[in-house]
């Protein structure tokens, strides 16, 4: 059975890794990874609470930060699977992410919880429950920064400490 921990760390074997990192001895560490998804544009139906990413990148962006500092891609298609393969998928605690959207010339923040995506050709669909901001029924270009620590809780709490453990992926 895939998991999100094999498909993020067989894809991280293909990340870019800093010079100083290359020139160390290989050792086992663990890294929390972060995800960013970018569009053309989205459409919001609110009736459904369905956002829509028109033009969806084909690349879903992937990095953690320090002391591991790698960076990488991986396909979208590879990335939606994540809420429903694997015995940590996101069906059972689905992620929270930043939504980044320009409304003509304003740059709108809405931070929601991600579920049930569903990509079709260009189009990527995501169930949302909005939890900070109001979501424009259009707007232009937008990125979706995803959270894979913990939801709603901040990656310092209790909770997101504690579902840290199995959102890591192991690095050699």
């Amino acid at each position: 059975m895939t998991t999100r921990r094999f498909l993020v760390a067989a894809a991280s074997a293909t990340a870019a890794i800093t010079k100083a990192q290359a020139q160390t001895a290989p050792t086992v560490g663990m890294a929390d990874f972060l995800f960013v998804q970018t569009a053309k544009r989205m459409s919001f139906d609110r009736a459904a609470n369905r956002l829509t990413l028109h033009e969806v990148s084909p690349v879903t962006i992937m990095f953690s930060d320090r002391p591991e500092r790698i960076a990488g891609n991986m396909r979208t298609a590879g990335f939606v699977p994540f809420w429903s393969q694997g015995s940590d998928s996101f069906l059972k605690d689905p992620p929270n992410a930043d939504i980044s959207i320009f409304d003509g010339n304003d740059l709108r923040q809405v931070v929601a919880v991600l579920q049930n995506p569903a990509l079709d050709g260009d189009k990527l669909h995501y169930t949302i429950a909005v939890l900070e901001g109001t979501m424009p029924v259009s707007g232009g270009e937008v990125s979706v920064f995803i959270d894979v620590i913990g939801m709603p809780l901040t990656p310092v709490s209790f909770a997101g400490a504690r579902r840290r453990t199995y959102r890591r992926a192991f690095m050699r």
